[in-house]
């Protein structure tokens, strides 16, 4: 299920470490805006879903391999694909790149795995027709 979504970031001085880069932990920060961004282009809003679909995406697991430091104030850009869809699960690879005029350089690959739970029990859930609808609407164009 391949995606072309990207969403463009910059990278702030909260963002970075003592050593002037961004710190490692603010990578998944940045995956997680942008499957948030992912979401809304597809018609899901994440606080509207919990309150009346009663669910909500979790992280079950993710890993990031790092391949260059970002840097105060490079423009990132961060894609989401969808590699495998479950009832109740969705695994992405993420990457984030810098960009620099026409050229691009991988920074970092995340694979994360997402699980949709109840906001009662927070036991695993299906993921809902509507939600569903609109990832495979998303996923198709």
């Amino acid at each position: 299920m391949p995606s072309n979504f990207t969403w463009t970031i910059r990278v702030y001085y909260e963002d970075t470490d003592a050593g002037g880069v961004v710190f490692y932990a603010n990578y998944l920060k940045f995956f997680e805006r942008a499957r948030t961004e992912w979401l809304r282009s597809a018609g899901i809003n994440q606080q509207i879903m919990t309150e009346t679909l009663g669910v909500m995406f979790i992280v079950k697991s993710t890993t990031v391999d790092y391949h260059a430091p970002a840097k105060l104030d490079n423009e990132l850009k961060l894609t989401v694909v969808v590699e495998k869809m479950g009832r109740a699960s969705v695994q992405f690879v993420q990457q984030a790149w810098r960009v620099n005029g026409e050229s691009e350089e991988l920074l970092a690959t995340g694979r994360i795995k997402v699980g949709c739970v109840d906001t009662v029990r927070f036991r695993p859930s299906e993921i809902p027709q509507e939600v569903m609808h609109g990832i495979r609407k998303l996923e198709a164009s």
